[in-house]
């Protein structure tokens, strides 16, 4: 056991890990010994360029956090082409909405570069949320307020608002 413990906390992979993921907002308020546990929960995958991570229409099982490389995000678009909706680079993170719902990806992601990504599997985050209730309830905190944030950004731009969904129901 100690044997497995020092080769843990001495590994330079781990370190390495460790730090990249502290730089990541999604995970900010995880101590560095917690970060042993979401380790457990990342699944590391290598995509080369071109190649799809996911397909717009597709069931959303993980969060992509991108370690390297670059990655596009496309959409189709009315007339059955495709329009650039981002490029993501380096500590972004992506397909956040799979965590929280069962609905089919918005979107497409391919790798731009060779691309280094960390996956957490809804499965997993929902193992942390009840075994490690401070991993995942910091991980929710954050995914919430993020969205948040979106929605927030998209109702001060749209010329609809809430109250005006509501005075309609109650025509009805």
């Amino acid at each position: 056991m100690l044997h497995w413990l020092r080769n843990y906390v001495f590994d330079p992979e781990f370190n390495r890990k460790r730090k990249f993921l502290q730089r990541i907002s999604l995970f900010q308020g995880i101590s560095r010994r917690e970060f042993g546990h979401l380790f457990q929960s990342l699944v590391i995958r290598s995509y080369a360029p071109g190649e799809i991570l996911f397909h717009e229409g597709d069931a959303g099982r993980a969060l992509f956090i991108l370690e390297s490389g670059r990655v596009e995000i496309s959409r189709m678009t009315p007339d059955g082409g495709t329009a650039q909706v981002a490029i993501l680079n380096p500590g972004d993170y992506f397909g956040e909405m799979s965590l929280l719902d069962e609905r089919p990806r918005s979107a497409t992601a391919a790798a731009m570069d060779p691309v280094r990504v960390h996956l957490l599997y809804k499965t997993e985050l929902e193992k942390l949320v009840r075994h490690v209730p401070h991993i995942g309830a910091a991980i929710m905190t954050h995914l919430g307020m993020l969205l948040a944030a979106r929605l927030r950004s998209i109702t001060d731009t749209a010329p609809i608002s809430i109250a005006s969904t509501v005075k309609v129901r109650e025509v009805l």
